[in-house]
């Protein structure tokens, strides 16, 4: 985990995966430490988020954001140290928040940086709660999800970075909430940790039948992280004029072709149609990273209350940043999952 003074390690995509991605594809090189230029800002990393979109940058194929490219550092949002500043807004020791990819140091123009407090107890939680991941939960359930007191809100990954906010804010608002998570100990943390009401193993074989036992009034709101078999259950159980956010579709990422049984598209668009459903995409900062004070100010507050539960998933060390990222495809991972690249102090 040590960083030197001149080298910059560099988690770079060697290959595509075809299918779920494995060690082959990336490969830890080492060029040397980047010098800023003017207006830019030299950060070392000390947090780097990894998240499920991430796979998606591994395929070159159209998205909303370009791919990565072979032999090129693999991007990501980083909690960081200013190094050294040829920009007039940052002194060396800030703290900040960049967009400075899998590697030890980055070059950054200041205008694209986000300072923190350097007073703040937790720096990496720029990166969940207070990051990406907070603002997804926040804007996705609250702007398109538009719970009510009163309704069934279902949502699945109930203890990922993203899940587990969704879920204990469709509590505050008065909600009841359904988790879906992999494997007992995380079902037992929905509910006796975050507050939901209950929580189902996906793995079940019976998940369907279980969870319309537990939604007998039906679901209100979806909010969609997921898709494959855990969308097949919620589906049948979508109340008239239900909402379903769309943040993801991380059972979906390393597929190679399309799922096996009877064409679902027709009874999907059959079910919005009939039932008047609202099913709406989102990328996070696209649509909503105007509103980011108004997501900050709201969940610090309900952090300071202490009625928001935060979990992390602290790995050491860029060379172990892969194996994370795998296993975060498999849902190995217990809350945000954040590598620590480099020491936290000014050492």
């Amino acid at each position: 985990m040590t960083q030197t003074t001149d080298i910059n390690r560099q988690m770079v995509l060697a290959s595509r995966p075809f299918g779920a991605p494995t060690a082959e594809n990336f490969n830890l090189v080492q060029s040397e430490k980047p010098v800023p230029k003017a207006g830019e800002v030299l950060l070392r990393t000390v947090f780097l988020s990894l998240d499920p979109y991430m796979r998606g940058r591994m395929n070159d194929a159209k998205s909303y954001a370009d791919p990565v490219a072979l032999n090129e550092v693999m991007v990501g949002g980083s909690v960081c140290r200013v190094e050294e500043s040829n920009h007039e807004n940052y002194k060396i020791g800030d703290w900040v928040v960049a967009f400075g990819g899998w590697q030890d140091y980055s070059v950054i123009n200041g205008s694209e940086l986000l300072k923190l407090d350097n007073n703040m107890p937790k720096p990496s939680h720029a990166l969940g709660i207070l990051g990406m991941p907070g603002l997804t939960a926040y804007m996705g359930l609250l702007d398109i999800g538009q719970p009510k007191a009163g309704e069934t809100v279902v949502v699945a990954a109930a203890t990922g970075a993203v899940g587990s906010l969704v879920g204990q804010i469709a509590k505050l608002k008065g909600c009841k909430v359904i988790g879906i998570a992999g494997g007992e100990t995380k079902c037992k943390y929905a509910v006796e940790t975050l507050g939901f009401d209950h929580c189902l193993d996906h793995k079940s074989e019976d998940l369907a039948e279980q969870l319309a036992k537990v939604c007998s009034s039906g679901i209100d709101v979806y909010f969609e992280n997921v898709g494959g078999k855990v969308f097949d259950a919620v589906m049948p159980l979508l109340n008239s004029c239900a909402r379903v956010p769309l943040c993801g579709l991380i059972s979906q990422y390393n597929a190679t072709e399309l799922p096996s049984g009877p064409d679902r598209l027709s009874s999907l668009m059959g079910t919005l149609l009939v039932k008047r459903i609202k099913m709406q995409g989102f990328i996070v900062f696209d649509d909503y990273g105007h509103r980011y004070n108004e997501f900050s100010e709201q969940m610090v507050k309900w952090l300071m209350a202490g009625e928001i539960k935060y979990k992390e998933h602290m790995i050491d060390g860029l060379e172990n940043s892969v194996g994370a990222f795998i296993g975060l495809l498999k849902g190995e991972n217990f809350g945000k999952l954040v590598v620590r690249v480099g020491p936290d102090d000014l050492a």
